[in-house]
């Protein structure tokens, strides 16, 4: 998966307090049912966790829409979402209207996520953060209406790599000339099939030659309620909505 100290948002990048804080919200969040055909594979891998249950692997989904005359399945939502997200500064330039579109069609796409999505291994890999139902939660001060005056957003990538390491990078251009970055790099722990936990180390600030970390350690913590060889879709705590696409 908001001043210029660590705070949390979800799994996504930097403290909220100047990014993404470790929540994909700027206080907690810091990343079934009718048989679905959905054909990515998914099969279990094991991050680190307090819970020991499994269950046999299945994909189960329904889609319920207003014409009941018409279905659609995982790849067309996630087509849709895409499409509505795409070309909106990750979620900044979105009405009202059209942040319930995205939020309608995750609703829609949760109902075809894999019965244990943190054991699946399409979790792994680069991600691009490209929408939040709260826009200034990915990247906290530098995304509100002020600091997008000086700082433009460049890249916000969440990395995920085997077995339970994040690293999360926001990369900016303060002033149009000064190109400047936050990362951050925390370990996951699953929380339980569905919720997972990330504790990140200080963050590190670079920009032009000066680098230097700053804060303390930040905790966040997301449901992953979609996940397929495109997109992640997740949900803080407090329910702010994260969409993933994977870097190509």
């Amino acid at each position: 998966m908001t001043s210029m100290a660590a705070s949390a948002t979800s799994v996504a990048l930097l403290p909220s307090k100047l990014v993404f804080r470790g929540r994909f919200e700027q206080s907690r969040s810091k990343f079934l049912t009718p048989t679905s055909t959905s054909s990515f594979p998914c099969h279990s891998i094991s991050i680190s966790s307090p819970f020991h249950r499994r269950k046999p692997f299945g994909i189960q989904a329904s889609v319920s829409i207003s014409d009941p005359q018409v279905r659609t399945g995982p790849d067309d939502l996630v087509a849709s979402i895409l499409s509505k997200v795409t070309g909106s500064d990750r979620g900044v330039l979105l009405s009202e209207e059209q942040h319930k579109e995205v939020a309608e069609v995750a609703e829609e796409l949760q109902k075809y996520c894999v019965n244990e999505p943190v054991k699946c291994p399409l979790i792994f890999g680069a991600w691009d953060v490209v929408y939040c139902s709260v826009p200034t939660s990915p990247g906290g001060g530098y995304r509100s209406a002020v600091g997008r005056i000086f700082f433009k957003t460049k890249e916000m990538i969440q990395a995920v790599e085997a077995p339970d390491t994040i690293k999360n990078k926001v990369s900016f251009s303060a002033l149009g000339f000064l190109d400047g970055q936050v990362s951050l790099t925390g370990k996951l722990t699953a929380l339980d099939d569905k919720w997972i936990r990330v504790v990140f180390e200080s963050p590190e600030l670079k920009v032009g030659g000066l680098e230097f970390q700053y804060g303390g350690e930040s905790e966040v913590q997301l449901q992953i309620t979609y996940i397929d060889d495109k997109v992640r879709l997740g949900k803080g705590s407090r329910g702010s909505l994260f969409v993933f696409q994977r870097r190509v």
